[in-house]
């Protein structure tokens, strides 16, 4: 049994084959999907306000196209002054919009440089991800939720670039585990991925197939 992760972001498409193998099916991303199935990959406009409610535009457009199990997932960035506590302001809280607002996108290195002054001006800023999936199962059963336990942890931006850098997830190269101000990248994998909530999609996977007797 294939479920669809429904995006084309090969770094996100990993490790959610990471955090889900012990599940009976195989993950496979957008482009595997399309070209086994001779189908074009359909754009999706994520006009919602929260991650949820892109993360469920996503599902509802890709399951209308393949027509099998498929999930979508959408995150928010939001921001503290660690020293203080403090939110940022309101204008500078990115939310939804990680990469920038309306036809304004930014490169991986253009984000990693605005990070980088937003940590200039404001000392080390603790940041989080707010995550959110929508899976649709067939035209019945579906689930989603953005739970906190979906979450990442509170982690920390700095303004010293990691010399690693992996396609897809940027911010990686400027962020800190908490506890240690170790680099994500001077981590272990798994250790890396529990950052992200690794164990919280496990848990809404397993409590879906529970609950519907699947598998």
């Amino acid at each position: 049994m294939q479920i669809i992760y429904g995006t084309g972001n090969d770094a996100k498409i990993a490790y959610m084959q990471r955090a889900l193998g012990s599940l009976p099916c195989e993950i496979i991303g957008l482009k595997d999907a399309a070209v086994e199935r001779g189908i074009e990959i359909p754009q999706v406009e994520e006009t919602g306000t929260t991650p949820l409610e892109n993360a469920r535009l996503k599902a509802e457009k890709y399951f209308q196209i393949f027509k099998c199990p498929v999930f979508s997932c959408d995150s928010g960035l939001y921001l503290w002054n660690h020293t203080t506590g403090d939110p940022l302001p309101g204008d500078l809280q990115p939310g939804i919009h990680v990469r920038g607002r309306g036809r304004v996108r930014l490169s991986d290195d253009e984000l990693i440089r605005h990070y980088i002054s937003l940590v200039k001006k404001y000392g080390l800023i603790r940041a989080r991800y707010k995550n959110a999936i929508c899976l649709i199962w067939d035209e019945w059963l579906r689930a989603e939720s953005m739970e906190e336990d979906l979450w990442g942890n509170p982690f920390l931006f700095t303004d010293i670039p990691h010399k690693k850098r992996v396609c897809g997830f940027p911010l990686d190269s400027i962020s800190l585990e908490m506890e240690t101000c170790r680099y994500f990248y001077d981590m272990e994998d798994d250790a890396q991925d529990e950052l992200v909530s690794e164990d919280g999609y496990v848990r809404f996977f397993h409590n879906f197939m529970e609950k519907y007797q699947i598998f």
